[in-house]
């Protein structure tokens, strides 16, 4: 099976990152957790309240990072995946990872996107002109890119798979599974 990578920085989204690592291991892959340095980040739970208007934020779980997003060579995995939560909103300004996103798409390599992972894709370029979704929230980030936002759980153009929330994990890894798995090893 192929080597692919979980991109995560802290704040980012525990079952945005946990979903798709297991997932992917559970087919057999190699998953490489990637984030700004190799450390141990925090992750964070989202949930809403009925009381609340905007989205609660919670102290989460744990994850250390195999690899510095500046020591990745795009050659060596088969497949990424842009997890959600706040993280992106920080990370997406990161030269080595906006390289290792832009390579990966240049390759056509399977990439998938949920709730905020579509900031690192939206400052990458490489949903112009694509069809994505994500939470509502960021879909001025895309379109101010060119890309074109619906609102579904999932949707796959070409090499990319998006999603809007955890809520839609299960269709999310289901579209995301079929590219990485049919990809050349």
């Amino acid at each position: 099976m192929t080597r692919t990578l979980v991109v995560i920085g802290d704040a980012a989204e525990i079952l945005d990152t946990f979903y798709p690592l297991h997932r992917m291991r559970e087919d057999g892959h190699t998953v490489h957790v990637a984030g700004p340095e190799k450390r141990m980040y925090h992750l964070v739970q989202h949930d809403t309240h009925p009381d609340w208007d905007i989205t609660v934020e919670s102290p989460g779980y744990k994850l250390r990072a195999d690899i510095a997003f500046r020591d990745i060579d795009p050659d060596d995995y088969g497949g990424l995946v842009l997890s959600g939560g706040r993280a992106p909103e920080y990370i997406r300004y990161d030269p080595d990872l906006q390289r290792v996103v832009k390579a990966m798409h240049a390759q056509n390599k399977p990439i998938a996107s949920i709730c905020h992972g579509i900031e690192i894709l939206a400052i990458t370029g490489v949903i112009k002109g694509r069809t994505i979704t994500t939470v509502k929230k960021c879909r001025f980030d895309a379109e101010a890119v060119g890309a074109i936002y619906v609102d579904r759980e999932v949707v796959v153009d070409g090499n990319l798979v998006c999603a809007r929330t955890y809520h839609d994990n299960w269709c999310w890894m289901r579209e995301y599974m079929k590219l990485l798995n049919a990809a050349p090893h």
